[in-house]
C-alpha cells in the first residue's frame, strides 16, 4: 500500500477520508471534485486522507493512501468483473471482498468520516462495494455522481441479487449526497426515499485556480466577497471628471432599487495624475457613495490598501473574466480601449454614446446618454443585460464557484454526520 503524508496537521477538528476508484492527480469529473473538496476541507482544519486505486499525492497538507485493490484496474478486480458481468459470484469474488475488507480498516479505522465516491452506486468494483457495506465504522457520505442501475450503458452487466442489489438499496450509517437535481429525483426513485431527503451539492470549480488568479485578485474576493455578488460591473477608469464615474453610481442605484438584488461596482483605477483636483472628485464620489447607500455595492480599488491598490495588467485581466458587464459612461474619450479589453473576453458592453465607442462597438455594444440617465432607461437596461451575455438565464450561477458556498455546504454536512446517531445517519 502506497502511502503518502504531507506536512503535519495541527488543531485539526477529526480526519475525513476520502474514498474513489482514482484520485488527483487523474483527469475526471470525479477526480476534479475530489481535489477541490480535499482542499476546502482543510481549509476548514480538517484532517484529510484521500483513499483510491490510482493517484498520486498533490497537496502536501493532505495525505494520500493509494492501493490497486481500491481502483477499477487491477488484474483481479478486473477478472472478478468480467465474472460478475455474466452474473458469476465465485470465491475468488468473496477472497477479494475480505483482503479489501481487511485493508479498509487499516486505512479508515482512525476516521470520524468517510466521503465515498460512487462506489455505492455504480459496478467498477463490486469487490470493494461489498467490503465497504460490511464496515460498522467510520460514517458514510455516499457522494452519488453515477447511477449503474439507471444507466442502460451498464444494465447488461447486473443481475438480481447480491452483490448487484447493493448497488440500488439504502445502506445504514450512510447519508447520500448528489450533485444535480436530476440525479437527486433519480436516485429517490431508484432507493424509495423522498428524494427531498437527499442534499444536493453541485460539484463547482475553483475558479481562483482555473483563472490563475493572482495575489490581488485572491485578496479582492477574499475582502469583497466578489463572487456572492448576483451581478458585477466593471469600469476600468482612472478617477477623473470626464470619466463621468457619478453616472455610473446613479446607474447601479437605479438597477438595485429595480431589482432588489446584489449588484456591485468596481471601479479600477486611481485620480488622474495631470489634474491637481482630481483628488477631490474622488471625495465626492465617495459622499455620493454614501448618499446613495453604496458603501457595499461600490467599491474603488484604491481606496482598499495602504499604500493605494493599483491592480497590474493581470489583476485587471482577471476582473474583466470575472465581471457581468462593462459599465463606461464616459462623456469624452479618444477611442476607449476598454471597449476592445471587454470584448476580447465577450464581457457585455453598456457605454456612452459618443463617436470613438460608436466607431469601435459598432453594433455589439448598449449605448446610453453619457449627459443623463433616467430610472426608466434603467429599466430598459436591466432587461438588455438580462438577455445578453453572462448574465442570461442560460449562464451558470455563482453558486456553482463561490468558494464560501462550497465551503459551507461542505462544513454542514460534515457537521450533520458528526451530531448522527452511531449506526444511523438521517437521510
Amino acid at each position: 500500500m502506497q502511502h503518502k503524508l504531507g506536512g503535519n496537521p495541527i488543531s485539526m477538528k477529526s480526519r475525513i477520508a476520502i474514498l474513489h476508484y482514482a484520485s488527483p492527480p487523474g483527469i475526471g469529473g470525479v477526480e476534479s471534485t475530489i481535489g477541490h473538496h480535499a482542499r476546502k476541507l482543510v481549509e476548514l482544519g480538517y484532517a484529510i486522507r484521500v483513499i483510491s486505486g490510482m493517484g498520486d499525492s498533490c497537496d502536501r497538507r493532505i495525505e494520500t493512501v493509494i492501493h490497486p485493490l481500491f481502483g477499477s484496474r487491477d488484474a483481479q478486480i478486473v477478472a472478478t468483473k468480467q465474472e460478475l458481468d455474466i452474473g458469476i459470484v465465485s470465491s475468488a469474488f468473496e477472497s477479494l471482498v475480505s483482503e479489501i475488507e481487511a485493508l479498509l480498516h487499516q486505512v479508515l479505522n482512525d476516521c470520524d468520516v468517510c466521503i465515498v465516491h460512487n462506489i455505492h452506486n455504480m459496478n467498477k468494483n463490486l469487490a470493494l462495494t461489498a467490503a465497504l457495506y460490511r464496515l460498522s465504522h467510520p460514517r458514510l457520505i455516499a457522494w452519488c455522481h453515477d447511477l449503474a442501475w439507471t444507466n442502460p450503458q451498464y444494465l447488461g452487466e447486473l443481475h438480481e441479487g447480491y452483490p448487484w442489489n447493493l448497488l440500488r438499496q439504502v445502506w445504514s450509517n450512510t447519508r447520500y449526497v448528489t450533485i444535480s437535481q436530476s440525479r437527486r429525483a433519480e436516485l429517490g426513485i431508484l432507493l424509495g426515499i423522498p428524494p427531498e431527503s437527499i442534499p444536493v451539492i453541485t460539484p463547482g470549480i475553483d475558479v481562483a485556480q482555473f483563472l490563475q488568479w493572482t495575489e490581488t485578485t485572491r485578496f479582492l474576493e477574499e475582502k469583497l466577497h466578489l463572487l456572492d455578488s448576483d451581478l458585477l460591473f466593471l469600469l476600468p477608469a482612472r478617477l477623473t471628471r470626464r470619466k463621468n464615474i457619478a453616472l455610473a453610481l446613479h446607474i447601479l442605484h437605479h438597477l438595485r432599487q429595480i431589482d432588489d438584488q446584489d449588484y456591485r461596482l468596481i471601479v479600477t483605477g486611481p485620480p488622474g495624475p495631470h489634474n491637481p483636483a482630481n483628488p477631490g472628485y474622488l471625495e465626492e464620489l465617495l459622499a455620493l457613495r454614501k448618499t446613495l447607500q453604496l458603501e457595499t455595492a461600490v467599491h474603488f480599488l484604491y481606496e482598499l490598501n495602504d499604500p493605494p491598490l493599483i491592480p497590474d495588467d493581470t489583476t485587471l485581466s482577471n476582473l474583466y473574466q470575472l465581471g457581468d458587464g462593462l459599465l463606461f459612461p464616459s462623456m469624452q474619450e479618444g477611442f476607449g480601449i476598454p471597449i476592445l479589453e471587454a470584448g476580447i473576453v465577450s464581457l457585455p458592453i453598456f457605454c456612452a454614446d459618443i463617436p470613438p465607442f460608436r466607431e469601435t462597438g459598432l453594433n455589439d455594444v448598449q449605448f446610453f446618454d453619457p449627459d443623463q440617465d433616467s430610472p426608466a432607461s434603467c429599466h430598459r437596461r436591466r432587461w438588455q443585460l438580462a438577455n445578453c451575455g453572462r448574465n442570461s438565464q442560460s449562464s451558470p450561477s455563482r453558486s456553482h464557484f463561490g468558494p464560501r458556498s462550497q465551503r459551507h455546504s461542505l462544513a454542514g454536512l460534515l457537521s450533520r454526520a458528526h451530531r448522527s446517531p452511531a449506526n444511523h445517519l438521517p437521510r
